[in-house]
């Protein structure tokens, strides 16, 4: 009798202390489809506060603090302002609660649990697209980040100055200088794997916020608590009219964190339990993001007593203060968090996108280094400034996140009542389940196809209009992503009711992931069987049903506690445990 281990949701191998990989690759997984980085991990470590400080790795950057900022700025009232706040990011909690349960459960990335709802094959289209668009920002964001260092330089080597002159493919030398510095941290921090970034993510959010306080209380001391508003606009819009701004202000809410809430999976995979993963979720969305954009608001205030000017750049903002030391501080701040959401946001997402294109040639690693070669190719330093050279390219494809979320949810949620067989997601067998028709299903194509064309022509054709001084109906492209979404979820549905493909699995238990079911996770030093050097039959290889798994598997309360390891951030952790 040979042993075999038990795979499926619960149990999971840790990937953190691995350099990658960390997945339970099955005899019977075929090659074409699985590796060690994409197949279901054999345990799950992350806890609430992890996924917090990814949330505050997300927010806290450049990006985060304009957007945040702009909110105050549209003509509304203060109340009205985090009535919008809440809100929207109330939104982006549920949905981001939704997109994780599925990686959650399974223990597989984004693009992989997109077998289910797209096929085999099919699966790669939304990991095409998602990788496309990360590649492009991370580029963007490496050359933000340079930005702030060469202020840095520019302070402390003013010889560094002469570098400004000398330029190559529209970049200066300096440029190049602080972006190859940049470009090279950022991928060794991604070579090392899963759990140094974990580890980075922990600290860098909560340093970001430490620095963030201290600019805030120097501006305000400086510039008088009286002087202090909560409203950065010069005009105020009456009630009627602010209330189609305030839900253009949800819809700005929702779409900044429209990219990294696709691909969630990703890092919800690595969650101890969906629960862990949901409080996160709270603690790094609503309490982070109300806590930082009001943090923003009363710095960027504070900048018209004390520069003269509003400021809603918080470089610029460390630069008027034109001090070596806040320069210093302030500068290698902003890069931290620049690299930090950068890592979550757009270097780990297209490493698993493009290894689940061609998962025997392409590993995690890997398909990190196509991403990070080809965001210096693109050469965002001259195009980034270009409204329009955005709009009409990444705008096309970021408008297609909305559909391509929509249907996901649909998938898993309607169609597959939240029931996956996970072995069956690394089989090209032409009879498998997700096989559908040639590895795509066709209904999922169908919706994208049929909810991308009107949500890319609400996004591009207003401002086609407004350019060419016909009509202005602009407002409707901030509801892009919620129409797509809509969009999506609708149409897929329709599909599959007229033309059913995604299976259930109704009756079956073995080997059936099923998201209705709640189960504890596996606890961290729990001990997996080793795996037979005999290929296993595939009844006995199946993962284990979650019902089952409930049955069997110990409170991992108990031994939660004794987990975390001791930091400067320790008693965060203990209190989101």
């Amino acid at each position: 009798m040979t042993t075999t281990p038990l795979t499926g949701p619960h149990d999971l191998v840790e990937a953190a202390g691995h350099p990658h990989g960390g997945g339970n690759m099955l005899p019977h997984y075929d090659d074409r489809l699985a590796n060690e980085d994409l197949a279901p991990l054999r345990k799950q470590k992350w806890s609430s506060y992890n996924i917090f400080a990814f949330w505050m790795s997300d927010v806290h950057s450049v990006g985060g603090y304009v957007t945040a900022g702009s909110l105050f700025a549209l003509g509304l009232q203060s109340w009205q302002v985090l009535v919008a706040l809440i809100a929207g990011i109330c939104i982006v909690q549920l949905f981001a609660n939704m997109v994780a349960k599925p990686s959650q459960k399974t223990g597989v990335p984004y693009p992989v649990i997109n077998r289910v709802v797209f096929g085999i094959r099919g699966a790669n289209i939304p990991a095409i697209i998602r990788g496309l668009i990360a590649i492009a920002w991370y580029g963007v964001q490496t050359f933000l980040a340079a930005e702030s260092l060469n202020i840095v330089f520019l302070k402390f080597i003013p010889g560094s100055a002469a570098l400004l002159d000398v330029s190559f493919a529209g970049l200066s030398a300096l440029g190049w200088i602080s972006y190859a510095i940049l470009w090279t941290a950022q991928f060794l921090l991604f070579w090392n794997g899963m759990e140094v970034i974990r580890r980075f993510i922990d600290w860098a959010g909560p340093a970001v916020y430490l620095v963030m306080i201290v600019l805030a209380i120097y501006l305000v001391s400086q510039a008088g608590i009286q002087n202090i508003s909560f409203t950065l606009s010069t005009t105020q819009l009456d009630f009627w009219a602010s209330i189609p701004v305030m839900f253009a202000a949800v819809a700005l809410v929702v779409s900044y964190f429209s990219g990294p809430m696709l691909n969630f999976g990703d890092f919800a995979r690595y969650g101890k339990s969906f629960a862990a993963v949901k409080k996160g979720n709270f603690w790094g969305l609503p309490i982070n993001f109300l806590f930082f954009s009001l943090l923003t608001v009363i710095t960027a205030s504070a900048t018209v007593p004390v520069f003269g000017s509003l400021i809603t750049d918080p470089i610029a903002t460390v630069e008027r203060i034109d001090t070596p030391f806040a320069i210093l501080l302030g500068g290698l701040t902003f890069v931290t968090a620049t690299v930090g959401i950068n890592i979550v946001a757009n270097f780990i997402s297209p490493a698993f996108d493009f290894s689940n294109v061609a998962p025997k040639k392409i590993s995690w690693r890997a398909g990190g280094m196509i991403a990070a070669v080809g965001s210096t190719f693109l050469m965002p330093w001259n195009w980034y400034s270009n409204a329009d050279a955005i709009h009409y390219s990444l705008g096309v494809l970021g408008a297609l996140i909305g559909p391509l979320f929509g249907i996901l949810i649909a998938g898993y949620y309607i169609a597959a009542r939240q029931r996956v067989k996970v072995d069956a997601m690394f089989t090209m067998d032409a009879e498998g389940p997700y096989w559908y028709r040639n590895g795509f299903n066709p209904n999922a194509v169908k919706a994208v196809i049929a909810a991308g064309v009107p949500t890319v022509a609400i996004a591009i054709f207003p401002k086609l209009f407004a350019d060419l001084g016909l009509f202005n109906v602009a407002a409707i492209s901030d509801y892009s992503w919620f129409i797509g979404c809509g969009l999506g979820y609708v149409l897929f549905l329709l599909f599959e009711r007229l033309d059913p493909r995604i299976p259930t699995f109704e009756g079956e238990t073995e080997g059936i992931s099923d998201g209705t079911v709640e189960t504890v996770g596996a606890p961290e030093e729990r001990e997996v069987p080793v795996l037979a050097q005999s290929a296993p039959d595939a009844t006995a290889a199946a993962p284990v049903s979650g019902s089952a798994l409930a049955q069997t598997a110990p409170d991992a309360t108990s031994s939660v506690p004794g987990a975390r390891s001791a930091s400067s951030t320790g008693t965060a952790r203990e209190a989101l445990a």
